[in-house]
């Protein structure tokens, strides 16, 4: 846990890293993120001595993620169906479009 936190941030480093822990994570990298977030989050709110541009003016983190996840309205990415699409071994899997992996996998 970063040092100089309250409460509040410790229990929200404690909630990230076992979120990205559940997701599959090592524990060492699930520590990292979980830090980075709270160092963000704590410089965004002014709790931190030093903060770099892109951690006051850029959106939060938790928008950011929720932003780039690639599992909101338009679902996942046509790399990731292809991924999908190869290891179970599907058949034309190269040339079908996003729609077509979709309907191939029973999306």
């Amino acid at each position: 846990m970063p040092s100089g936190s309250n409460a509040k941030r410790e229990r929200q480093y404690e909630h990230i890293k076992d979120s990205a822990k559940d997701r599959g994570q090592s524990d060492r990298r699930a520590r990292e993120i979980a830090a980075r977030t709270v160092n963000k989050e704590r410089a965004r709110a002014g709790e931190s001595r030093t903060a770099s541009r892109t951690s006051t003016q850029d959106i939060s983190s938790s928008r950011r993620g929720g932003l780039r996840s690639h599992s909101g309205a338009k679902g996942p990415t046509r790399d990731q169906l292809y991924n999908e699409a190869r290891q179970r071994d599907i058949k034309g899997r190269s040339t079908m479009t996003k729609a077509q992996l979709s309907k191939a996998l029973g999306r």
